[in-house]
């Protein structure tokens, strides 16, 4: 997209309105609701999930999601024993209608969920020429579509694949770990419907949260480490292949 100094210049006045207005909250969230009392992120327990593409279907319904696009999907991964090459990965349409529990003859079939990680280093707000897509205080990669030029350049920094253009509105979309929901005291859509609890949001910063445990007694991940984009997608029995 072609955008001009000019352009540019006198869209950085409204993404700073826009930020005042986030920092002073939302009209979707409860008025309870401290932005500054949560530091959100999920956990992805892979030994759990079955491929079911529940998740996928559900945050399709509840964030409308443009058919062929998707702010969260599952892979499968096939690994065989024998061969040192990378597994197998694929994820037909966004792993939404599920998998064929086949067996994995001479290796093993594992699935992996994915979205946006919500980095604390998130390099699509790094690049964005307008702030249209910001961290919020309680740790939420959020996107303003008022201010969003559709550049493209959010998508491209990502390093986790979990950007596209909305060919309906023509701005950037994402997983918002379901904000209009979580800001009002529920989960994810996501979490909500997944059969086996493999998803799970995380309030990083209420100390009764169960995420502190697992994290003391599981050996978790997150994918990419060496971006050190400060992601809070956490992972629990990862295979090393996965990328």
């Amino acid at each position: 997209m072609d955008i001009t100094r000019r352009r540019l210049l006198g869209l950085m006045p409204a993404a700073a309105v826009a930020w005042k207005y986030v920092l002073a909250g939302t009209p979707e969230a409860s008025p309870n609701y401290r932005l500054t009392d949560h530091w959100w992120g999920m956990l992805m327990d892979i030994t759990k999930c079955i491929g079911c593409g529940t998740c996928v279907r559900a945050c399709a319904e509840e964030n409308d999601v443009p058919d062929g696009y998707y702010r969260t999907w599952v892979e499968r991964y096939h690994r065989d024993e024998w061969k040192i090459e990378r597994p197998e990965v694929e994820s037909p349409d966004g792993g939404k209608h599920g998998y064929l529990h086949e067996p994995a003859e001479g290796g093993k079939n594992f699935f992996v969920p994915k979205l946006c990680n919500h980095c604390a280093e998130s390099p699509c707000t790094q690049v964005c020429p307008v702030g249209a897509t910001f961290d919020a205080p309680d740790g939420v990669v959020l996107i303003d579509k008022k201010y969003c030029l559709g550049c493209r350049y959010c998508i491209q920094a990502c390093p986790y694949g979990c950007r596209f253009l909305n060919p309906k509105t023509n701005t950037a979309e994402k997983c918002t770990l379901c904000y209009h929901r979580i800001t009002k005291g529920l989960t994810t859509a996501c979490c909500e419907v997944c059969p086996t609890g493999a998803r799970q949001l995380a309030d990083l910063k209420n100390p009764k949260d169960p995420i502190h445990e697992f994290l003391r007694t599981h050996s978790v991940q997150v994918l990419k480490p060496h971006m050190a984009t400060g992601a809070k997608v956490f992972y629990n029995g990862m295979d090393g292949s996965v990328r």
